[in-house]
């Protein structure tokens, strides 16, 4: 494991960034740790948490999942993906704003699901699954206010500004949506052994982290026909994080957490995307070779 955790830092300082990774056998509990209980931002991947309330409260008996909500575009919360980049009215179902809010990452949508299932709520599912250190302070388009308010007069054309992002409350976890990577791939963990939920609404959730649509960071790593990767990114200025679970043929299952800063401003940075991949391998390839090691 020591040559895989040198192997992570380099490829993270390659890629010009700073990283943390959380890697674990969902079924042996073997792990490895690059980082694991650093406090991290968030950003889109606490729609997981939205996520795993919602069928929670659906198993309850709380909410049904075809539940129809109208999406007026007044007051929508904005973003470049789903409903939140509509211009008209929609009316969907709580389970296909689901769908939108993890495949395309539609913040609209996690606004919608948010205000029905309630932030204390999603608070208490994650404290009831021993994330301790992972809590929910605002919704999606609170936090994107935020950011807004933080960056002055300029607006998004300030956000190229060094300064102006260290001022940003949204990539300070001590006063936005935070977990850690240890936290995530417990939450994964739960999900993928029916924990989280009943087996049916677990179905449901893998089912969805399976659809999402981009294919740049965690997957990126494991470019096989037989491996299924499923997973949820994160993304804002300077931040690149993804979630996820990777399965193999065999059976092994990895839950795998990636969060990532990084010093540029730029949107675009192909190199850290892909090492959110590439340290994902890493840290898999590790375990399954530990887990051969010990047979």
């Amino acid at each position: 494991m020591t040559d895989a955790l040198a192997r992570i830092r380099a490829a993270f300082s390659d890629a010009g960034v700073t990283g943390w990774l959380h890697a674990l056998d969902i079924d042996s509990g073997a792990q490895l740790d690059a980082g694991a209980d650093q406090p991290v931002c968030t950003a889109s991947v606490h729609k997981l948490c939205v996520l795993v309330t919602l069928h929670e409260q659906a198993a309850a008996g709380l909410l049904d999942l075809t539940e129809q909500v109208e999406c007026p575009p007044e007051g929508r919360t904005p973003g470049p993906t789903g409903t939140a980049a509509m211009l008209d009215a929609a009316r969907l179902s709580l389970r296909d704003l689901a769908y939108l809010m993890m495949a395309v990452s539609d913040n609209a949508a996690a606004d919608l699901l948010l205000r029905r299932v309630g932030l204390d709520a999603v608070n208490a599912t994650t404290a009831r699954l021993g994330l301790a250190r992972t809590r929910a302070v605002h919704s999606f388009g609170d936090m994107l206010a935020t950011m807004k308010e933080d960056a002055g007069p300029d607006g998004a054309r300030a956000l190229t500004d060094p300064h102006v992002i260290t001022r940003l409350r949204a990539l300070d976890p001590a006063r936005t949506n935070r977990s850690t990577p240890r936290d995530m791939t417990r939450l994964l963990g739960a999900v993928w052994r029916d924990e989280a939920c009943t087996p049916e609404h677990g179905a449901a959730v893998r089912r969805i982290l399976g659809l999402q649509v981009w294919p740049h960071r965690l997957a990126s790593g494991f470019p096989f026909d037989d491996v299924h990767v499923a997973g949820k990114t994160g993304s804002l200025p300077t931040l690149r994080n993804e979630v996820g679970v990777v399965e193999y043929p065999d059976g092994g299952r990895y839950a795998v957490a990636v969060f990532t800063r990084t010093a540029q401003t730029a949107a675009t940075l192909p190199a850290a995307d892909a090492v959110i991949g590439t340290a994902a391998r890493i840290a898999v390839d590790a375990l399954r070779a530990e887990a051969l090691r010990t047979r």
